[in-house]
């Protein structure tokens, strides 16, 4: 059956395929904003739970951990059963979750719930990137689409951030997870009405890759989240970024040898692909690295409250939706990806420099508000035309796993980033002589440089490697067989 069917995905009507975009989109959102969503509500959680310092990132890790481990397996498996059962099945998994987190009467419940949270999104993920891929085909089309998805990924942090501050302080710490649980129920009915139906193809899915690469990932995350407390040097962190290593390894090494492999070293030969995943994970961290020191900065410096620290990220939000939707996608079928990604970064840098004159006394309007501004039109212009990229040029059979990869880049760059520039700013911080908030702000602004010189590197790369891979796009709706 499946062999017959599954050849095209089941083309929805004209009407109905701006609404399936819909259901992607808020799909899409809702993994990105979980990422950040639970962090202003971190310390109510913390006083409601009872639980330490040293542990309360673990219930941020634990979602980007099993999310980043398992993407490439929830690719694999998007292709296997259809992309529309894939995200249905994902949100389930997403709102269950949610609501036993929600609950959690203890902090061992809540970093489960949390763990569990993480494992549907790396179903929903690949699954609503290859929904867009395989239901968008006209390239002008496809770039509006891609905008939009674009938007919604780059902006979820962002909107975590605001929509974090706003229900915690208005209506609990808890509904920060239980919101997940009715927008979950709402798009699953919407989903059956508006997604295009398909059976998916016969392939195989490893479950021994899925656990190194699982195991692999996880590690090297791991690792680096320690390396703020412990130092680079640690045994904490060495043991499992080396193990890490050791095993996506071992990883890399069972996929050439398979038949049947859960990556295809394919999908990752294409160098302009390969430079498309590199970009959006470096354009990741400069984000996650700043929406972290900003943060504290907000709160802790300032004092300002939950709501305040979320709606001073807005202007970063509109930014990245006009760049990515009113230019890169009305962009990215006309130019060169490298002419939209590689300027993107240095956009991004500029805004990330500006950060490192960071004083206690700095105005936001004068400093910040520009600073968030310029990285937004930056990786607005990065994030829609990369994922067109790492997308494109694909044998329709492995789009979700290709989409996996996309996500996986930009999970591992948050995760790694985001814990590399917060040792960066310990570090800073610690060497600083003078007053406390003089040397947490300077901390913060060290980091932020280093997020900006991570963005100039990657732009480098952007305009020596990344070149779309259009003969193979343009053989892939018909062939059956590998694009390559």
């Amino acid at each position: 059956m499946a062999t017959t069917t599954a050849a095209a995905t089941a083309a929805p009507r004209a009407d109905h395929r701006w609404a399936a975009l819909g259901v992607i989109a808020v799909a899409q959102l809702m993994v990105a904003l979980d990422a950040t969503i639970v962090n202003v509500a971190l310390p109510t959680a913390q006083r409601a739970l009872g639980f330490d310092d040293a542990h309360r990132a673990y219930v941020v890790t634990a979602y980007t951990l099993s999310f980043a481990g398992l993407l490439l397996l929830g690719g694999k498996t998007s292709d296997r059963l259809g992309r529309r059962r894939a995200l249905t099945i994902g949100l389930t998994g997403f709102g269950l979750a949610s609501a036993l987190a929600g609950a959690a009467p203890t902090f061992e419940v809540l970093v489960a719930g949390r763990a569990l949270q993480g494992a549907s999104a790396a179903f929903m993920a690949p699954a609503a990137l290859a929904l867009i891929a395989s239901t968008f085909t006209e390239p002008r089309e496809r770039g509006k689409a891609f905008g939009v998805f674009g938007a919604v990924a780059s902006s979820g942090a962002v909107v975590g951030l605001l929509l974090g501050g706003i229900l915690t302080e208005y209506a609990g710490w808890r509904w920060c997870l239980y919101v997940n649980v009715v927008v979950a129920a709402v798009m699953i009915v919407a989903g059956r009405r508006v997604l295009p139906a398909d059976d998916g193809y016969p392939v195989p899915v490893d479950v021994v890759s899925g656990i190194l690469a699982t195991a692999g990932l996880a590690g090297l995350v791991l690792g680096a989240g320690e390396a703020a407390a412990h130092g680079w040097t640690s045994t904490r962190v060495l043991v499992p970024g080396l193990a890490g290593l050791c095993l996506l390894a071992a990883f890399l090494v069972r996929q050439r040898g398979l038949t049947a492999p859960l990556l295809p070293l394919s999908v990752l030969a294409d160098r302009g692909r390969a430079t498309a995943y590199a970009a959006t994970a470096i354009s990741v961290v400069g984000t996650f690295g700043m929406f972290l020191m900003l943060t504290y900065h907000f709160q802790v410096v300032l004092g300002w409250s939950p709501v305040r620290t979320g709606l001073a990220f807005l202007p970063m939000t509109l930014a990245v939706a006009g760049s990515s939707y009113g230019l890169a996608s009305r962009l990215m079928h006309r130019v060169a990806p490298r002419a939209l990604v590689g300027p993107g970064l240095l956009v991004a840098a500029t805004g990330l420099a500006l950060l490192t004159q960071l004083t206690p006394s700095s105005g936001y309007a004068t400093l910040i508000l520009p600073a968030e501004v310029l990285v937004g039109l930056g990786i607005g212009c990065v994030f829609t035309p990369s994922i067109g990229v790492a997308t494109s040029g694909v044998d329709p059979r492995q789009i979700g796993v290709a989409a996996a990869v996309a996500n996986t880049a930009m999970q591992v760059g948050s995760s790694v980033g985001t814990a590399v520039l917060n040792t960066v700013a310990v570090s800073a911080t610690r060497d600083f002589v003078g007053p406390p908030s003089a040397a947490l702000v300077h901390g913060f602004a060290t980091a932020t440089g280093a997020a900006a010189v991570a963005l100039v590197v990657g732009a480098g790369l952007v305009v020596a490697f990344l070149r779309p891979a259009a003969p193979a796009h343009a053989a892939a709706p018909h062939t059956s067989g590998g694009a390559k």
